[in-house]
């Protein structure tokens, strides 16, 4: 970092891993190029091999601007593309940014007066999730609501203060180097595996709520599927990895799965019990499901219906869609059941 008795601002370095982005890459380095930040900046990204005109529009984006630059990530995945963009910057701070996100204009000059502040390694805030249709604004209320992703200060906010990780990331470039950069074996859930090594090597994350970026939710039920599918197969694969630093939280929606599976197959059980003329004791494992159903009113009732009932219908499907995707695949990939399928779910 630089000398605080230099009267200069340290140089950024935005990098940004792009696969099959064409509706919402233009935003993103639009939201880039208009920082209100006075230090110099670069725009570095890892082009993924995409089939839907996100080649093209990147490489125009380049020609028209000298500070873009366009590497190939011919892997495709998040963390290839993220070191290799890395790799080729220049400046001593590094902010990480996804194609889905909208920077506002202060976060980085917010990002660098809290890294020369704090003497953090990485500082990040919240991903404000916000929808234009009704079923991305259903996804929208379930990313910010407790009962959606676990509530952690990244998803609904909280004062200021060393984390355990936060989103996306502005990072000093001579942390990542020393620890090695983004692991490329974890398709998903890279940044929370970084940041513990970088608290593990005696640095410090750090969540501030002035930083917030605007996420743009997946567009369709089956992508959101696909999407929480296999960031839980790579968080029941971290799990497995590194059991001393995962919270309780991140068992709760496989212990709800397997829940309502168990408990609606026992009521099953209790079906067949009164058919055969015996006691129907086994029908009130049908209370589980019916007490998980219940808790997806009641969120729908505190937070889907703030959009209008479109989007309150769409939270009906939207909020055990995350649950049971999220949850199946933590079991997967808890088990090490996931071998052949977590190659290919990078994204």
């Amino acid at each position: 970092m630089p000398d605080d008795s230099v009267n200069t601002l340290p140089g950024v370095s935005y990098v940004m891993p792009v696969l099959n982005e064409v509706t919402h890459v233009r935003a993103a380095v639009d939201s880039l190029l208009a920082q209100d930040y006075a230090g110099p900046f670069e725009v570095t990204i890892a082009l993924g091999p995409s089939m839907d005109g996100t080649t093209e529009l990147v490489e125009e984006l380049a020609a028209v601007d000298s500070r873009i630059h366009v590497v190939d990530n011919v892997v495709g995945s998040t963390p290839a593309g993220l070191n290799l963009a890395i790799r080729e910057s220049h400046y001593p701070v590094v902010i990480r940014v996804d194609a889905h996100s909208v920077l506002p204009p202060d976060y980085a000059r917010i990002a660098v007066e809290t890294i020369l502040e704090t003497g953090a390694d990485n500082v990040g805030g919240l991903m404000d999730a916000q929808g234009t249709t009704p079923f991305e604004r259903a996804v929208a209320r379930a990313y910010g609501s407790r009962i959606g992703l676990g509530g952690t200060k990244l998803h609904v906010g909280g004062e200021a203060g060393p984390a355990e990780t936060v989103y996306l990331g502005v990072f000093r470039r001579d942390r990542l180097l020393e620890v090695g950069l983004f692991d490329e074996e974890i398709k998903r859930g890279q940044d929370w595996e970084l940041n513990r090594r970088l608290r593990s090597t005696g640095g410090i994350v750090w969540f501030t709520p002035r930083l917030k970026v605007t996420y743009r939710p997946r567009p369709n039920l089956y992508r959101l599927a696909r999407q929480f599918f296999s960031t839980g197969i790579w968080r029941g694969e971290l799990a497995r990895r590194f059991p001393a630093s995962n919270g309780l939280r991140y068992f709760a929606p496989p212990v709800m799965v397997l829940g309502v599976v168990v408990g609606t197959l026992l009521g099953i059980a209790g079906i067949v019990q009164a058919i055969v003329g015996a006691a129907p004791w086994l029908l009130w494992g049908f209370a589980i499901p019916a007490f998980y159903v219940l808790i997806v009113l009641v969120s729908a009732l505190l937070w889907g219906r703030r959009d209008g009932f479109r989007s309150f219908c769409w939270f009906l499907v939207v909020l055990p869609c995350i649950h049971f995707c999220w949850g199946i695949g933590f079991v997967l990939g808890y088990l090490s059941l996931t071998r052949n399928i977590t190659a290919h779910t990078g994204r």
